[in-house]
Order: structure tokens, then C-alpha cells, then sequence
């Protein structure tokens, strides 16, 4: 009888254990990252200006003004580290005339050091759009495998260049560097849009801000992330519903955002692509890195 006791008190210990074990591993994060949950980071390279808001939001008043900055963005997983945007390099960049200059630059592969994380281990870059403050950066991670929309591929590396073609902003060594990409093989062609691209990760198309730019909304272990990255400027745009003054279709733009609140309708989680508003909204992590999720 004592045996049958003890061997029951045995089995029931056995289960405190493990019950302890298990709460101890969720409590201490080991498990508190699921793989299609990611920590979302907004990652600022550059020296922030300022410019009247006409001069990003169609119909704004001059008296309006805004504070611009360049940002990349860190979407930090279990499994993956992955860019969206990828920035551009200084000095392949340096018409006095244009916002980015040398002046507080911080290279991007250089920026995510302060977050340990070396350009070796970023495994996909999520290109929203080819104009060179976004994709010029992509050969600093040798490694990762590039996701762009098929459609504004296409009119990057084909139409823009053609009579009649729209190339503003665009680089033909950024041309160079896609087509290099896509040879190696690391290059991924989206076609379409509210697409899954990866577990947790889906991608929108519609702005229009290139032939077919796309923004990605990440899932996080509380909340959804909205990046617009260019298809919304600044929060001035979103709050007062007017289109950037570049975009293929300035209706289709002010739609997307739109359709934007309806993704995510707390709109501070909404992410624009130039705001240095972003920098004071969410608790910096780094020197120019704050964590929004």
C-alpha cells in the first residue's frame, strides 16, 4: 500500500515539475515569440530637414510645415531578420541640390550594428518601391533574398526608361543592382496584392506612388504594424486625407489610406515613410532606432 502511495506522490511531483517548467519558459520569452510574430523597429540614417507641407501634401496650406528624416525598418523574428527598405549609399548619392547628404549619415548595414546585427544575417528585404532612398542599399546584405512587386519590377527596369516613361527618383545603378539580384537568384516577384509573402507578413498594393509600390502590415505578439514606407509620406497626409505630391494616381493614393484605417485603425500604428514624428512616438532602443512593437 505504501509503495502504491509513494509511486502516486511520485507521478504528482512529476507534474508540479513540469508544469513549473513550462511556466518558467513562458514567463522568461523563451517561447514568447511565436515564428509569424515579429518585434518592429523604425530605423532612422539620416539627418532630419524640414519643408513646407505643399511640398509633400497636395492642397496643404504654406503655413504648414513638417520634419522629414530617411528610415528603414527592422522586422526582428524568431527564424528571420528581415528589412524593409534596404536605405541607399551615400556615396553614390551626392547631388548637393537633394535632401540626403553626408551630414549625420549613418551607412544602413552600419545603422543595424547598433542592434548587433550584422548585414551577413539579414535573410529578405521587402522592397516597397525602387526609388533610390529605398532600394539603393540592397548590396549591403549579400545574403538576402529580395521581395518587389512583378509589376513595378518591370516598369523599373523596362518602361520608366522609355519615352514617355516616369524615372524620377530612380537610379540606373539601382537598375543594375535588381537585374544582379535577380540573376543570383535571390530576387522573389510578387504578383498581386493582400498576399501572404512570408508567416505573418502581407503585402497591399493600390497607392500608386511608383507603378505598383506596396506596403506590408506585420504581425506582432500584441498588435498589427501597418508600414506604408512612401504610399503615406507623413502623418500630415493620413490626418488630413491628401495625396503626396508624386504619385501615378493621386485618388487611388488617398483610397490606400483609407483602406489603411481600415486595416489598422489605431493609426499611430500606422507607419509612414519619411516622418521624424516616429523617432518621439515610440522609446528608442538604440542611438536612431525605436522599437514600435
Amino acid at each position: 500500500m505504501s509503495i502504491i502511495i509513494e509511486s502516486a506522490n511520485l507521478s504528482v511531483m512529476k507534474k508540479k515539475v513540469v508544469i513549473f517548467i513550462v511556466f518558467l519558459c513562458l514567463h522568461s520569452g523563451i517561447y514568447s515569440q511565436s515564428s509569424n510574430t515579429y518585434e518592429v523597429y523604425a530605423i532612422q540614417f539620416g539627418q532630419p530637414w524640414f519643408a513646407k507641407a505643399s511640398e509633400a501634401a497636395v492642397g496643404a496650406p504654406d503655413k504648414d510645415s513638417i520634419e522629414g528624416c530617411n528610415i528603414f525598418w527592422l522586422l526582428k523574428g524568431r527564424e528571420k531578420i528581415i528589412l524593409v527598405d534596404a536605405g541607399f549609399l551615400i556615396n553614390e548619392y551626392t547631388n548637393a541640390d537633394h535632401y540626403w547628404d553626408s551630414h549625420n549619415y549613418t551607412r544602413p548595414d552600419s545603422a543595424l550594428i547598433r542592434m548587433n546585427i550584422p548585414a551577413s544575417a539579414v535573410t529578405d528585404i521587402i522592397i516597397t518601391h525602387p526609388h533610390s532612398d529605398h532600394i539603393g542599399g540592397i548590396g549591403l546584405f549579400p545574403k538576402a533574398t529580395i521581395w518587389m512587386q512583378q509589376d513595378d519590377y518591370n516598369y523599373f527596369v523596362g518602361a520608366a526608361w522609355q519615352k514617355n516613361g516616369r524615372s524620377d527618383g530612380f537610379d540606373k545603378r539601382d537598375v543594375q543592382q535588381i537585374v544582379s539580384v535577380n540573376v543570383e537568384g535571390r530576387l522573389h516577384l510578387v504578383k498581386g496584392d493582400s498576399i501572404e509573402i512570408m508567416p505573418g507578413i502581407r503585402v497591399f498594393i493600390g497607392s500608386k506612388h511608383t507603378w505598383e509600390s506596396q506596403y506590408v502590415l506585420v504581425n506582432t505578439s500584441t498588435d498589427k504594424v501597418l508600414i506604408a514606407s512612401d504610399n503615406i509620406w507623413y502623418y500630415y497626409n493620413l490626418d488630413h486625407m491628401l495625396p503626396i505630391t508624386y504619385t501615378f494616381d493621386p485618388s487611388a493614393y488617398v483610397q490606400q489610406m483609407k483602406r489603411m484605417k481600415i486595416l489598422q485603425p489605431n493609426t499611430s500604428l500606422i507607419i509612414p515613410g519619411h516622418d521624424a514624428i516616429i523617432f518621439s512616438r515610440f522609446p528608442e532602443v538604440a542611438k536612431g532606432i525605436v522599437k514600435i512593437r
